[in-house]
């Protein structure tokens, strides 16, 4: 059913240009000589390359797909079958998300939904993952998540956020966000 790997669009660019930024800095303020990074949704591996370029070893990479799954593993990452946290068992210091964030549309193929469709309001997912991620965040970890000027009934709970990079495209804005634990 999940046939085809989510290639990089803007909101992967987007996401792999401020991962550059973030690394470095989170690299420049720990005496730690390798975080942790945890990938929900690795698709076709982008931020895992991203990740690996900069130096960073201890990267686990996770997808509901098998073919992005298989795809990652041959490009020498560890990558695990998972259903947001499902089969995650570790915590990280770095979790990032570029999660299915539209709303659903009628028109758009089923094939291509897995990947760009966050459920009714586009969030659906997105709160479930919320929900989820504190289990697995390290203290004074951070989340980086995606989202859509589109998306819509976000829950954030007790995450502390704020948009750290956004991009305007065509019918949408894009938006980086950093969560904290409060």
């Amino acid at each position: 059913m999940h046939s085809s790997i989510y290639y990089p669009e803007e909101d992967s660019y987007l996401l792999s240009e401020i991962l550059k930024k973030e690394i470095k800095e989170i690299k420049g303020k720990t005496k730690e000589k390798d975080i942790s990074v945890l990938e929900i949704g690795s698709g076709s591996g982008i931020q895992l390359e991203t990740l690996r370029k900069l130096g960073i070893k201890n990267i686990t990479g996770s997808d509901i797909n098998k073919k992005s799954i298989q795809h990652c593993k041959s490009l020498g990452f560890q990558c695990i079958k998972s259903n947001l946290f499902s089969n995650i068992k570790k915590s990280y210091d770095l979790i990032i998300f570029n999660p299915p964030y539209l709303p659903n549309n009628k028109s758009e193929p089923n094939e291509s939904k897995i990947a760009t469709t966050g459920g009714k309001n586009g969030s659906e997912i997105i709160n479930k993952f919320l929900t989820q991620a504190k289990n697995h965040l390290n203290k004074n970890g951070k989340i980086l998540l995606i989202t859509s000027s589109l998306t819509k009934s976000i829950k954030w709970g007790n995450w502390k956020n704020k948009i750290i990079a956004r991009k305007k495209l065509f019918f949408e804005e894009l938006y980086l966000w950093e969560l904290k634990d409060k």
